[in-house]
């Protein structure tokens, strides 16, 4: 009976894994349309309940605004670049996303790492989306001059030279109205606290509406 148990309860364990993968699974399929934000910590919501981070506070703007039918993925991970984007992507395209909103590049610049890397990095990632016929909405970042004013615009003009080689949208800075905001971050500076994340969600739904379906 002992040998029985403990054969019998990891089989209730694995079950149990199945069918939550399953239920997330089929709320992906359910849903008419799949938005995915691909990030990093500003993403994630680095310090705060991933109910409190921008994509979540978006999809309850979208739901009050009467789109019931759309699921947000939270693909944001702290501490990511450019370079883990296309691995990533791949990751997603089982899900079948209509929508895919990147926002990386902020951890490329605070680490001073080549612009034209982070380039070929996020246009890779775009280019597999498209060929995918996934749209596109590429959110732009800026930083300090901590690198030099060469360096800073250059890392700036990644985003608008890509979304004009690909024809997608772009969020000029993702972090508009909330940077250096005392009040919208966390102690740390960079980060945005719950307000922050709000003044963000808002923002994302004024450029992404006009890509959304009818509701």
């Amino acid at each position: 009976m002992k040998a029985f148990f403990r054969n019998f309860i990891p089989l209730i364990y694995l079950g149990i894994c199945g069918l939550i993968f399953f239920g997330s699974f089929v709320s992906s399929a359910e849903a008419t349309s799949t938005i995915v934000f691909l990030g990093d910590s500003l993403t994630e919501g680095y310090g705060l309940d991933k109910s409190e981070a921008f994509p979540a506070l978006f999809e309850k703007e979208l739901q009050a605004e009467g789109y019931k039918d759309i699921k947000v993925i939270n693909a944001g991970i702290s501490g990511s670049t450019s370079a883990s984007a296309i691995s990533r992507l791949k990751w997603y395209l089982r899900i079948k996303p209509s929508i895919l909103v990147i926002a990386l590049g902020a951890n490329d610049g605070l680490r001073g790492l080549d612009p034209d890397a982070m380039k070929k990095n996020l246009a890779t990632t775009i280019q597999l989306a498209l060929d995918r016929k996934i749209t596109v909405v590429l959110a732009g970042m800026k930083i300090p001059p901590n690198y030099g004013l060469k360096y800073t615009e250059e890392f700036e003009n990644v985003y608008p030279e890509l979304s004009e080689k690909f024809n997608i949208p772009l969020i000029p800075f993702l972090l508009d109205g909330v940077a250096a905001n005392p009040e919208l971050n966390l102690p740390d500076g960079i980060h945005p606290n719950q307000k922050g994340h709000e003044i963000i969600a808002r923002l994302v739904l004024k450029e992404l509406r006009p890509l959304l379906p009818q509701s």
